[in-house]
């Protein structure tokens, strides 16, 4: 079976057709159960998202802030494998019909082994992986299997990232670019910063002949935010505050209840460009 990749940037396209930016959610998997983190992807693609990532937990999360931290070690503790992750993706796309990508670091990937990791995501449906701290000039072997799989690679920039680097990773990327606003590590933020806007317009100048989609992440938690976001790029990612609608709540059931209305207001947000 192959990926989804044709599924992830026809979803982005059509969100450009209707004239506004892509809702992306980010919730891991195995939180705060697997069949609870099924349900609460599902939510989110209930609520209005187009696009989910599923994080796959690890133990030393470098782009992940506290919030994220703590759901990952609630997954780690409750024994999630990468089958679990596996699943997860196979379920929530089965639901929905939607692009679902994993987000990872690369250990995991290459202890597993690339073949056999690649080959299960594209057999659970999976849209490809967004893979944070895999130097572009190493991905070589993965991206020649993502490739054969027809999955996506998502590279991470940062406002840091100097104009060569960017063309060298959007030659080597596909499905989108994946832009954080700014330096550190992702969570709930009052702004978004100028410096995310300039990152976006860098990117797309930078990566003019392989025209794949900016989208911003890191920092946006509201309605608001999410509308700011929409007007200079092509999706909108929000992880953390999701993540802390379901630490919040008062049990399973309202966590997911949560995730679902905040993603209707963030819904809204990217709407307000069109």
């Amino acid at each position: 079976m192959s990926g989804n990749i044709q599924l992830l940037s026809d979803t982005l396209a059509g969100a450009k057709a209707e004239g506004r930016a892509a809702l992306i959610a980010y919730l891991p998997a195995g939180f705060p159960t697997v069949d609870g983190g099924i349900e609460a992807i599902k939510a989110a693609f209930d609520g209005g998202a187009d696009v989910v990532e599923v994080g796959l937990p690890h133990s030393d999360p470098v782009l992940d802030g506290p919030v994220i931290q703590t759901a990952d070690d609630i997954a780690l503790r409750g024994g999630v494998k990468i089958a679990d992750v596996m699943r997860t993706v196979k379920e929530t796309y089965e639901a929905t019909g939607k692009p679902v990508l994993v987000m990872t670091y690369w250990n995991p990937i290459d202890r597993y082994g690339v073949e056999r990791f690649t080959a299960e995501l594209a057999e659970a449906g999976g849209a490809g992986c967004i893979l944070p701290d895999l130097p572009v000039q190493e991905s070589a072997l993965w991206r020649e299997h993502a490739q054969k799989h027809a999955l996506a690679t998502v590279f991470v920039v940062a406002p840091s990232s100097k104009d060569a680097r960017l063309a060298e990773i959007t030659a080597a990327g596909s499905g989108f670019v994946y832009a954080a606003s700014l330096m550190g590590v992702t969570g709930t933020r009052e702004s978004v910063g100028a410096q995310a806007q300039d990152l976006v317009e860098r990117t797309r100048v930078a990566g003019a002949g392989a025209d794949l989609p900016v989208c911003v992440g890191l920092g946006v938690s509201n309605a608001a935010q999410a509308a700011e976001v929409a007007g200079f790029a092509d999706g909108v990612i929000v992880g953390s505050a999701f993540v802390k609608r379901m630490l919040d709540a008062a049990d399973d059931k309202a966590g997911v209840e949560g995730v679902r209305a905040l993603a209707g207001e963030l819904a809204k947000g990217v709407r307000r460009q069109a």
